[in-house]
């Protein structure tokens, strides 16, 4: 499955997608990128004179990219329109800040697949190549009709 399939099956869009490409896409892990355009809504009010990004919003991009899109590429054949993936925990430390018009790069290790739930190693970089985020992120696959 490639990148682009990949994305066309996350269950979000505009203005909650936070997927601009993927990089690396295999059975141990993913690679992908986002930039933080100044237009986004949140930056209006996070925080007054210095904007910055949520850190809500870094760690969905992170999940986004590291779980939810490696989550379709694993499920290939099996995904469906009733299977959903649903966040289950995060453990995430935030070092630095991403501002208005920074693109970072979200990599992601699969801890373990099983059972229907799927744990990530994650890191987020900037363009530097320094470390903004990094923890842990599971989910789990559910059916949505069950």
């Amino acid at each position: 499955m490639d990148a682009q399939t990949i994305i066309s099956k996350l269950p979000y869009t505009k203005p909650f997608l936070f997927v601009d490409g993927l990089t690396d896409v295999s059975a141990n892990g993913i690679e992908g990128h986002y930039t933080y355009t100044a237009d986004h809504d949140f930056f209006r009010g996070h925080f007054k004179q210095y904007p910055v990004v949520p850190g809500v919003i870094l760690t969905e991009t992170m999940a986004q990219i590291g779980v939810v899109c490696l989550g379709i590429f694993l499920l290939n054949d099996e995904l469906n329109e009733s299977i959903v993936m649903a966040l289950t925990s995060s453990e995430i430390e935030f070092l630095i800040p991403v501002f208005p018009g920074e693109k970072v790069t979200v990599i992601s290790e699969k801890i373990y697949f099983r059972f229907g739930k799927l744990k990530c190693r994650v890191r987020m970089i900037n363009t530097q190549n320094d470390t903004v985020a990094e923890g842990t992120i599971a989910g789990m696959i559910t059916n949505r009709n069950t």
